[in-house]
């Protein structure tokens, strides 16, 4: 037994030793996890990473975005007394000058006097043009007594800006709302343009009324018909929407057209510029004494995308490097 003795005392001093350094070893792990939870606090708390979490991942408002990008109509210069662009789709403008101020219309007169005469006009009639019709200030190659068919007259009427033709199409629709209401007492001038102004009223132009179904002068001091540029949008946009049959044609440079009375006529457009507009839906010039230089056009930016540009008191070349200018602007806040 007392041989054994000193082995016994030698294992248990070694084992002792061994628990020894495993608790000792242990405290300080347990120690170097705390400090390793202490740095990691730190680190993630301090003044400098934060400012690196906020400069990774601060997002741009879209609304600050949208107001540091230039507007590209600010830097337009443009001669046109009244403007206004619009945005058929968004119904709002892009732009607008003085877009509440009356001034003459002009020949985008003739944009009422076809839409006020289509309901009593079937496309397929037959429209002759008289002497008196063809009184009217201009020439536009028709003849007295000539036969036209009704949809092809309204399409020359607009091209060619023609106070003969739409003289003609006034009196026949005059005549027969004249005929349909009973009031053949008065003129079917009279009756015409009765309708042409209830029409105006009736699709909400409230700074409009017509004069004459051309748009002409009638005197050194009075204008065939009044309205602003925001009206002049506003009648095209509801032709382009409610009735584009009857303004389709304008989007081309001429036509080649035939009366009834087999005479040719080249109907060439008044807008100078409907080859250079992309995606032109539609237009209508207007030039006069009083006036000066009109022009209101359609054109689409996109699929589905109608944007309406009328210009009002320009110079008569004004109003299509206006026009340009504008549609050139429009693309570009779009984008």
């Amino acid at each position: 037994m007392d041989s054994k003795q000193p082995i016994d005392d030698i294992l248990t001093t070694h084992t002792q030793r061994a628990r020894y350094e495993l608790d000792y070893m242990s405290i300080v792990l347990f120690l170097f996890a705390i400090l390793g939870v202490v740095l990691l606090f730190s680190l993630l708390t301090s003044p400098l990473l934060k400012s690196a979490e906020n400069i990774s991942t601060e997002v741009i408002p879209e609304e600050i975005v949208e107001e540091t990008k230039e507007d590209p109509f600010n830097a337009l210069s443009l001669e046109s007394k009244a403007i206004y662009v619009y945005d058929v789709r968004q119904q709002k403008a892009l732009y607008s000058h003085n877009s509440e101020t009356q001034l003459p219309l002009a020949s985008i007169t003739k944009l009422m006097t076809i839409l006020a005469a289509e309901p009593y006009i079937e496309a397929d009639d037959t429209i002759t043009i008289s002497y008196d019709s063809l009184e009217e200030e201009g020439d536009s190659g028709l003849f007295a007594f000539e036969e036209w068919g009704a949809k092809d007259l309204f399409d020359f009427t607009l091209l060619v800006s023609s106070n003969d033709a739409a003289d003609a199409l006034a009196y026949v629709a005059g005549g027969a709302k004249a005929v349909r209401s009973g009031t053949q007492n008065d003129t079917p001038e009279t009756v015409f343009l009765d309708e042409m102004n209830t029409k105006a009223r009736e699709i909400g132009l409230t700074q409009t009324y017509f004069v004459n179904e051309t748009g002409l002068d009638p005197t050194t001091h009075i204008s065939g018909g009044y309205g602003s540029a925001r009206d002049a949008a506003k009648l095209l946009e509801y032709m382009i929407l409610e009735t584009p049959e009857l303004v389709e044609a304008t989007a081309y440079p001429r036509l080649e057209l035939r009366s009834k009375s087999n005479f040719d006529h080249t109907a060439t457009n008044t807008n100078e510029i409907v080859g250079s507009i992309p995606g032109l839906i539609a237009s209508k010039t207007g030039f006069t004494d009083l006036a000066g230089g009109n022009l209101v056009i359609a054109f689409d930016a996109g699929i589905d995308r109608p944007i309406i540009v009328s210009v009002l008191g320009a110079s008569r070349e004004g109003r299509f490097t206006d026009v340009e200018k504008l549609v050139a602007a429009s693309l570009d806040s779009l984008k």
